[in-house]
């Protein structure tokens, strides 16, 4: 059994180093550009550079997160930086943005794709059109139990990462907007504002009711590795080395030893907590045991004593790659140095001659005790073969220098090795798109199927997938034209949603709106018409083109994007957007409710959070997973004709039957039906 890869944040040089002197076989880190943590200090080009270099010295592996959503003035600046890191033997790059993914493939072929965890994969089929796609590896969503990521893992070759240290967010990565929608610092961009952190309640007190303690399955390695996960993912770019230090020696404690040891565990306890850890979800354990906050104890745990003690622990040099030297000095010849690591050799020729001695003849035990001397570098040498004449003499300078110029050689040649010399491709994007009609059709999304007559001049109407066969036969034979929602959260179902669908369309249902990759290759599988939504996060022309080269019908984009931006988007798949209704702000497998048991299958009732300054937020669950909802409806009735290149636009019900009401088809359209308070989303502001 290959053993799990220890996977440590690198947020900057310093924290690079501890991870890597603290036992880590892989860091992943971020360029100042494109990275899901922007505020971490991240890494410059020439900075960059050092970093990959001194991972390959240590013969470990360096990721580059370049995991954000790309806009199309971005794009090529992302191509270059893909490039860059590529040519200086970054080892893979770790991809949100399936439009960047789609040029990479095109353009770099040979460079090593990781899915990110904002892909939001939860599933074997999410896994299965990643690794259809080309990519090597998924970063697996946080909220899996085991026995979910053993189905993900028996169904498919592609190498699965797993979190096991570190923050958890509250929404499942890559379906939060909170950020975005009340600050325009998106998530998806890396700018998260981290409002999750800040008071919730469902009663209108102080609780955090959006704040989860840190994940730590540190103690599950052993079955992780079982179930042949390739690495073990550490969270924590933006936070001190000391902390990754901790975490990562833990980490390779646990899967080397079996067991961390005492001192160890306090380290890492003490360092960063959020009210102590949490393994509910690995366990099926989803209950309020699993909310914490960063509290005062917490802070000042990690006091500077503890601090300068994990310091300690990493600030020399370790020397981790054991070579071999052969030596040999003969008299009036200059001496050679041979050193390998089992893969390069070079050989060092020494700048003078040995002279007969006319004192102290140099022995082998001088020479060996010289050629040890490799502290501060990162080589160790396990063996040392000597062949010399007799009664010779060489300056101990003269033998140093031999050393420090074959092992300088040999850095060169276990960094050199990784290089390329690839041209950054050009980004071309295609002209923007022209709808087939001037006027942009009207399609609706409900959560139940009791639906007025009015809506049946709407173009198409998604329902949830698991309705009752009896009400969807209903549905049309009344003549409406529907599809049916699969969940966006569909962890642990998919056997369930895909018996569903196959009932549905024994029934004639032929369309299915798709919001994360798993529910795209379930829908190709059975030859549904495949919708895909806000959900996917298409955020780019390229993404588009992904989109229909994937056998996609017809796609809402992602509701971060400005109507300008929208307008200008290339490609020919028809494209909407989500024009009216609560805009979804999470989704989330832990519930708020805070309930003792299972939260998923208890909640069945609407509910609402309060902040701070008294809005309230509405959330539902569907019985896999809660969505929370913004604290006004959206509303864009009168700018739709700013968005010029729409072929269609979506009513999004959400909260049926207590805050919206549906009568009629001018539900957003009339003056006094219409809350006082509304938003235009972001469609005006945008994001950072």
């Amino acid at each position: 059994m290959q053993k799990i890869e220890i996977l440590a944040p690198s947020g900057g040089m310093d924290s690079l180093v501890a991870a890597i002197r603290s036992g880590a076989d892989a860091v992943y880190l971020g360029a100042t550009d494109f990275s899901a943590r922007s505020s971490a200090k991240n890494f410059t080009p020439d900075e960059l550079c050092e970093a990959i270099d001194y991972c390959h010295i240590h013969g470990k592996r360096a990721y580059l997160t370049l995991n954000t959503l790309i806009s199309d003035s971005e794009m090529q600046r992302a191509l270059d930086l893909a490039t860059y890191a590529y040519n200086k033997g970054i080892d893979a790059l770790i991809i949100q943005d399936v439009g960047l993914a789609r040029l990479l493939k095109i353009h770099l072929p040979m460079l090593r794709l990781h899915g990110s965890t904002q892909m939001s994969v939860h599933t074997p089929s999410g896994a299965k059109l990643l690794w259809e796609a080309g990519f090597k590896r998924v970063v697996l969503s946080r909220e899996l139990s085991l026995k979910e990521i053993r189905e993900i893992a028996e169904s498919c070759p592609i190498e699965l990462e797993v979190f096991v240290h570190g923050a958890l967010c509250m929404s499942v990565s890559g379906q939060c907007y909170f950020s975005a929608m009340l600050g325009e610092r998106s998530g998806n961009r890396g700018m998260c504002a981290q409002p999750c952190r800040l008071p919730f309640s469902l009663s209108g007190g102080s609780d955090f009711s959006l704040s989860l303690k840190d994940n730590s399955l540190i103690n599950h390695l052993s079955k992780l590795e079982e179930l042949g996960i390739t690495s073990a993912k550490i969270e924590g770019r933006m936070k001190r080395p000391e902390y990754v230090s901790a975490a990562t020696k833990a980490a390779r404690e646990m899967r080397d030893l079996g067991f961390v040891s005492t001192n160890t565990r306090e380290e890492l306890e003490a360092v960063f907590s959020r009210t102590g850890f949490t393994d509910g979800y690995l366990l099926g354990n989803r209950n309020k045991d699993m909310f914490g906050y960063r509290r005062k104890e917490d802070v000042i745990q990690a006091d500077s004593t503890l601090l300068s003690r994990i310091r300690q622990g990493y600030k020399n040099e370790i020397s981790d790659v054991p070579v071999k030297m052969q030596f040999e000095a003969r008299l009036s010849k200059t001496p050679l140095l041979c050193v390998t690591d089992g893969k390069f050799t070079v050989t060092t020729e020494g700048s003078m001659c040995a002279e007969e001695a006319l004192n102290v003849p140099l022995t082998e035990e001088k020479i060996t005790a010289l050629l040890s001397k490799c502290g501060g570098t990162p080589y160790l040498p396990d063996a040392i073969d000597i062949q010399i004449d007799q009664n010779i003499s060489l300056p101990a300078k003269a033998i140093n220098e031999m050393r420090r110029c074959a092992l300088g050689k040999l850095s060169s040649l276990r960094t050199e090795s990784y290089k390329r010399s690839e041209v950054p491709p050009e980004y071309i994007k295609a002209p923007a798109h022209t709808p087939e009609t001037p006027k942009t059709t009207q399609r609706a999304r409900f959560t139940h199927t009791d639906i007025p007559d009015a809506y049946k001049d709407c173009e198409i109407i998604f329902v949830p997938l698991f309705s009752s066969p009896e009400k969807l036969s209903s549905l049309i034979n009344r003549g409406f034209n529907i599809g049916l929602e699969i969940p966006r959260g569909m962890f642990g179902k998919e056997e369930k949603i895909r018996n569903a669908l196959t009932k549905a369309q024994e029934l004639g249902v032929r369309r299915v709106l798709a919001g994360n990759l798993g529910a795209v290759y379930l829908g190709r599988e059975l030859g549904f018409a495949i919708h895909g939504d806000f959900g996917l996060n298409l955020f780019n022309t390229s993404s588009l083109l992904w989109a229909e080269e994937t056998g996609l019908k017809d796609v809402v984009v992602s509701f971060e994007l400005t109507h300008s931006q929208i307008n200008s988007l290339g490609g020919n798949i028809p494209r909407g957007i989500i024009s009216g209704g609560y805009l979804p702000l999470m989704l989330t497998r832990a519930c708020p409710g805070h309930t003792k048991k299972n939260a998923c299958r208890d909640c069945n009732k609407t509910q609402f959070l309060q902040d701070r300054i008294g809005k309230k937020f509405i959330f539902t669950c569907d019985g896999i997973c809660t969505e929370i909802l913004n604290s006004v409806p959206l509303q864009l009735d009168k700018v739709l004709k700013d968005f010029s290149s729409l072929d269609f636009n979506v009513f999004r019900f959400s909260v049926e039957n207590s805050v919206e009401k549906v009568e009629n088809n001018n539900v957003f359209l009339s003056i006094h039906q219409n809350p006082k308070d509304f938003t235009r989303g972001l469609y005006y502001r945008g994001v950072k």
